[in-house]
């Protein structure tokens, strides 16, 4: 698969996921993003070891490394080498939930069908295993938000970050128009899935709650994911805004 074509895949998996984030008017339709959030696990053919080999013959290149002790979190930034959206690779580890939702969530993972844990499509063809039950999802929402996201989800799109700038409005004005069309923001220095900078101006619009059928037919509606706009700060420097997203304090050299 070509990098255009996995990216595509990306774009069209997540505003069917989230069809009012797909409709929306506000900066040409071909903007692209700044950057591309990707949430999966330690485990299997779904770990970051994993999806780093395929996404590098698709041509990103990693360029820098966190880790998020608090959070339970891996995080990869892949570059690629056109200039296009860069990938943000989260990864939750297992290890750091509790027994019980460890267990039940490993559980899950390893009733994927094979056919559903290779290729290169694996983070944008859905939920490779069953649905969990209702009451699952509440224990692994109580054990880590992000476990009880997977769990419903599977490895994908969580968000999409898009730089202000390239949009050619400020984040003022766009956060305004976004609220008036019933998507408020969240201007807290959390996204759903990592801490950020404080180089970067951010504001995260979760998406509309959808409604979700669990594996016992119970219906619930929940928001999963949502979108993020940026903009730099002055002292920021000349580098990407993702770049400089997250927290220099968390970021590692791997040997």
């Amino acid at each position: 698969m070509h990098r255009d074509e996995f990216v595509q895949q990306l774009w069209l998996d997540y505003v069917h996921a989230h069809p009012d984030i797909g409709a929306l008017r506000l900066w040409p339709l071909s903007s692209s993003a700044e950057y591309l959030t990707l949430v999966t696990l330690n485990y299997g053919p779904f770990s970051a070891h994993n999806l780093m080999g395929q996404l590098s013959h698709m041509g990103y290149q990693s360029i820098a490394h966190y880790a998020m002790a608090d959070k339970g979190l891996l995080i990869y930034l892949l570059a690629p080498n056109d200039g296009g959206s860069c990938l943000i690779l989260a990864e939750l580890q297992l290890g750091t939930l509790c027994k019980m939702p460890r267990d039940a969530l490993a559980h899950l993972v390893m009733q994927s069908h094979p056919q559903d844990c290779k290729g290169h499509n694996l983070l944008c063809r859905g939920r490779p295993w069953p649905m969990p039950t209702w009451t699952l999802y509440l224990q692994l929402q109580q054990a880590h938000p992000l476990a009880a996201w997977i769990a419903v989800m599977g490895p994908r799109l969580h968000h999409a970050g898009f730089d202000c700038t390239v949009l050619g409005n400020c984040l003022g004005t766009l956060d305004g128009q976004l609220a008036k069309i019933g998507m408020p923001g969240l201007k807290e220095a959390h996204n759903g899935v990592f801490s950020l900078s404080p180089l970067v101006e951010h504001c995260f619009y979760p998406a509309m709650p959808q409604r979700v059928v669990f594996s016992d037919g119970d219906e619930h509606r929940l928001c999963l994911g949502g979108l993020a706009l940026t903009q730099k700060q002055l002292e920021a420097g000349e580098e990407r805004i993702a770049q400089i997203l997250l927290p220099s304090h968390a970021r590692c050299e791997v040997a």
